[in-house]
C-alpha cells in the first residue's frame, strides 16, 4: 500500500468501518471519514478516540483533509458524490477488507471464522481464550465483545483472529471478504442459504466457500463442522489438515451436554479420548459447538485444555447475542440479533432449554436483505415453535419492495397458528408495546430478534411495564442466560 499516512473511511459509522478507524488510529494513522447517518453509538465511539466525522458526503470534504489513502465501505456504491469524486481525480483508493489484509493481517497467524452462523461469538470466545492465555492476539469482530468491551484489538502477539464475512467486499470488488484475510486457520462452523440479496442460491453460497478452503495453506488448519451437511460435502476438496468437529460425530466431539443454572457444561473428546470437560455461562446447544471449534484451534496453538477451560467459564460473549436488556415486575427483556430462520430457532430453543416450563414471547422485525425475502416463508413459520406466542413486526423497507418477492407476516403467522401457537403481527413498535405490556406476567421472558434497532422497543417496553408498579426498575445490563 505504499505507506499511506492519512486515512479517508467512506462510511466510517458503518460497523466494520468504524472498528477499522479506531484499529488505524491505535497505529498512529491520521483518520476521518464521512458518513450519510452520524448518531451514537457510532459517532460517541469515533469522537471518544478523536476521530474527525463529516456528516453527509461531498467532494469538498477531501479538500478538508488530504488523504494518501481512501478507503470505501462495502455498503456504498457508484453514484455517491465522494465516490465520484475519488474516482474522477484519481485517488487511491482500497476496500476495509484489502486494508485490514495490508496493515494489520500480515505477516500474522491469519485465525479467520467462517459460515453462516456464530461467526461473531466464535471468533470473541476464540480472543478471549488466547488472551487468557498471554498470546496478546490482536482481532476484529462484528460486535462488542464483552470481555474486552470493544471490537477490536491490536496488539503485538503473533495472532490475529477475524470474523471472516462472506459478504461481498465493495462495489469494485464482489468477492467474499473473507478471500482477503490470508488465512492459516479456518474455523469452518456451518454453512446455509443466506444473504438472498447478492447470492442466487446455495450452489452460489457453496462456491465462494470452496475458494476459503482452496487458499489455506497445506500446512494449515481447517476446522470443519460436520453437523452442517454442506460443510461436510466440501471439506474432501481441501489440501490443508482438517478437524472435523461435530456433536456426536468428527475426530473432535462434544458430550454429555448439560443445561445448568449458569450455561452449558459437556464433554470434549478427540477420537475417544477425553481432553476434559468444558462449562460456558451461556445456554444453548448452538454455543457448545461454537466453543467446541474455538477449544480444538487453541489446542492446535498448543493452549493447555485448563487454560482454555479458564477462559470458556468466565467469557461475557458479545451484545446483542441473547443480552438481556432488563428486568420488570418479573419479565425479562433479552435483545438478540437473530435473523436467520435457523438462529431465530437456536436462539429461541437455547431460551426454551433453560426455562422450560415458562412462558416465551418471541418478538420479530424482518429486516436483513435475506429475511425480507418470500424464500424464507417456510422455514421461518418453523422456527418461532419453542416460543408461545409470536409477534411479527411489518417488513422494514417494504415499501421499496416487489411485493412478489416478499415476505409476508401475514402468511407466516396463519403458518404458526396452525403450528398450534399463537402468533400475530403488527405496524408498529408502540402498538406491539401496546399488545404486551397488560399481557405478561412475572415469570414471562421476551425475546426480542432483529439486526437492526427495531425503533428501541427494549427500552420502550421496559418502560412501560416499569410504569406499571416494579419496585425493582431495570435489572442490570448485559447479562446473559
Amino acid at each position: 500500500m505504499n505507506n499511506p499516512k492519512n486515512f479517508y473511511l467512506i462510511g466510517i459509522c458503518g460497523t466494520a468501518m468504524a472498528s477499522l478507524a479506531g484499529m488505524l488510529r491505535e497505529r498512529g494513522y491520521t483518520v476521518c471519514g464521512s458518513d450519510s447517518d452520524v448518531y451514537p453509538p457510532m459517532s460517541d465511539f469515533l469522537d471518544r478516540l478523536g476521530i474527525p466525522v463529516f456528516k453527509g458526503y461531498s467532494a469538498e470534504n477531501f479538500s478538508k483533509s488530504k488523504p494518501d489513502l481512501v478507503v470505501i465501505g462495502n455498503a456504498l456504491s457508484r453514484g455517491n458524490v465522494e465516490i465520484e469524486h475519488v474516482l474522477d481525480s484519481g485517488l487511491r483508493y482500497a476496500s476495509m477488507a484489502e486494508t485490514v489484509k495490508e496493515l494489520f493481517i500480515r505477516g500474522k497467524n491469519s485465525i479467520v471464522v467462517a459460515g453462516t452462523h456464530g461467526k461473531t461469538t466464535t471468533t470473541a470466545m476464540l480472543a478471549w481464550i488466547l488472551d487468557v492465555a498471554d498470546r496478546k492476539p490482536s482481532f476484529l469482530v462484528g460486535g462488542i465483545a464483552e470481555n474486552f468491551g470493544r471490537s477490536f484489538q491490536v496488539a503485538d502477539g503473533p495472532d490475529f483472529v477475524i470474523e471472516g464475512d462472506e459478504y461481498d467486499t465493495a462495489f469494485f470488488d464482489k468477492g467474499p471478504k473473507f478471500l482477503h484475510y490470508l488465512p492459516r486457520i479456518v474455523l469452518l462452523k456451518n454453512i446455509e442459504f443466506d444473504h438472498a440479496d447478492i447470492y442466487a442460491d446455495l450452489e452460489a453460497i457453496k462456491t465462494a466457500f470452496r475458494r476459503l478452503i482452496n487458499i489455506v495453506p497445506q500446512s494449515g488448519l481447517i476446522v470443519a463442522g460436520v453437523d452442517s451437511p454442506v460443510v461436510g460435502e466440501l471439506i474432501p476438496a481441501a489440501f490443508s489438515r482438517v478437524a472435523t468437529a461435530g456433536i456426536g460425530s468428527g475426530e473432535w466431539q462434544a458430550r454429555n451436554i448439560r443445561t445448568t443454572p449458569d450455561g452449558m457444561a459437556f464433554d470434549v473428546t478427540r477420537s475417544d479420548t477425553q481432553i476434559g470437560r468444558f462449562t460456558i455461562p451461556m445456554a444453548g446447544t448452538f454455543n457448545v459447538q461454537n466453543a467446541l471449534g474455538a477449544i480444538i484451534v487453541a489446542g492446535e496453538l498448543r493452549i493447555e485444555p485448563e487454560l482454555t477451560q479458564r477462559a470458556l467459564a468466565c467469557f461475557k460473549s458479545v451484545k446483542r447475542r441473547l443480552e438481556l436488556r432488563g428486568e420488570a415486575n418479573g419479565v425479562r427483556v433479552y435483545d438478540d440479533f437473530a435473523h436467520h430462520p435457523t438462529a431465530v430457532l437456536e436462539t429461541l430453543r437455547a431460551v426454551r432449554e433453560r426455562f422450560r416450563d415458562q412462558r416465551i414471547w418471541a418478538v420479530f422485525e424482518p429486516r436483513s436483505q435475506t429475511c425480507r425475502r418470500r424464500i424464507f416463508e417456510q422455514a421461518f413459520i418453523e422456527a418461532f415453535d419453542p416460543a408461545d406466542v409470536t409477534l411479527i413486526a411489518r417488513v422494514y423497507g417494504s415499501a421499496k419492495m416487489d411485493p412478489q418477492v416478499t415476505l409476508s407476516p401475514d402468511r407466516v403467522i396463519e403458518g404458526i397458528r396452525q403450528r398450534g401457537k399463537d402468533a400475530y403481527t403488527f405496524g408498529s413498535t408502540d402498538e406491539i408495546v401496546n399488545f404486551l405490556a397488560p399481557q405478561v406476567r412475572s415469570g414471562d421472558h421476551v425475546v426480542i430478534m432483529s439486526n437492526g434497532g427495531f425503533d428501541n422497543i427494549h427500552n420502550k417496553l421496559l418502560e412501560r411495564l416499569t410504569e406499571g408498579g416494579n419496585e425493582n426498575g431495570a435489572a442490570r445490563l448485559f447479562h446473559r442466560v
